[in-house]
């Protein structure tokens, strides 16, 4: 495992980076155990307290098991981490994995069906301004992450509608793992952004109350990107040496 001295000291926060990418990595292999608080801290040199603090932000996170007068030992982060992982690995050596990004846009569009069918039914009429408003600033959009940020405005007032408070929190943690990437998806995104009509017709079927169209329609929606991703990484195969 090789550890980097940290720079400044009492940063728990680059102390706990630097140990989620030996995880995430494999460097800490699962079920191995972590090299002692003191050993760590002299490799990094910091004080005791701090790699503590650290490491018990790991187990927090789910990616270590801290054992009273015994070893800590490395847990598997596929089976036991959560969401708050995904930042750390949709860029894996500065670039986008496209495997994770891939797995996002698939899952927000599972999840953008059932919220829209929950809005229909729980939202309905009570949607038909905010929603129009939303369109409104999508088409005013001058490029793709404004854009992007206008659809997230759309898809928020069909989070409140859906009247869900997990899809809301899920709704929260993706935004944040996405908004710092939408420059860099702006060609996949805009398969989906660009297409306001799609926006109204899923707009009209969630205000008239009509829950099946309305979840149809959404993963018709979202499922643009996803689509023109798979088409960006084929032609990326295509033209590899």
């Amino acid at each position: 495992m090789a550890l980097k001295r940290i720079a400044r000291r009492s940063v728990p926060d680059e102390i706990f980076d630097q140990l989620v990418d030996d995880v995430l990595t494999g460097e800490l292999a699962p079920g191995s155990a972590l090299p002692a608080e003191r050993q760590l801290a002299e490799a990094l040199g910091v004080s005791r307290p701090t790699v503590r603090e650290a490491v018990q932000r790991l187990a927090r996170a789910g990616l270590v098991d801290i054992r009273q007068g015994g070893s800590t030992t490395v847990r598997d982060p596929r089976r036991h981490g959560g969401l708050e992982l995904l930042p750390k690995l949709i860029f894996r050596g500065g670039t986008l994995d496209h495997a994770v990004v891939r797995s996002i846009l698939e899952t927000r569009a599972s999840l953008g069906r059932e919220v829209a069918v929950l809005a229909a039914r729980r939202g309905g009429t009570e949607l038909a301004q905010a929603l129009s408003e939303a369109v409104r600033e999508l088409v005013a959009a001058p490029d793709s992450p404004a854009r992007q940020r206008a659809a997230l405005g759309y898809w928020d007032h069909l989070v409140d509608a859906a009247d869900s408070i997990v899809l809301r929190l899920l709704f929260n943690q993706l935004r944040d793992i996405y908004e710092p990437t939408m420059a860099a998806l702006a060609g996949v995104m805009d398969a989906e952004v660009g297409r306001p009509e799609r926006y109204r017709a899923l707009a009209d079927a969630v205000t008239t109350g009509d829950g099946d169209t309305a979840g149809a329609r959404a993963g018709e929606l979202l499922s643009a990107a996803t689509t023109e991703f798979d088409t960006l990484l084929h032609r990326l195969e295509r033209n590899s040496p």
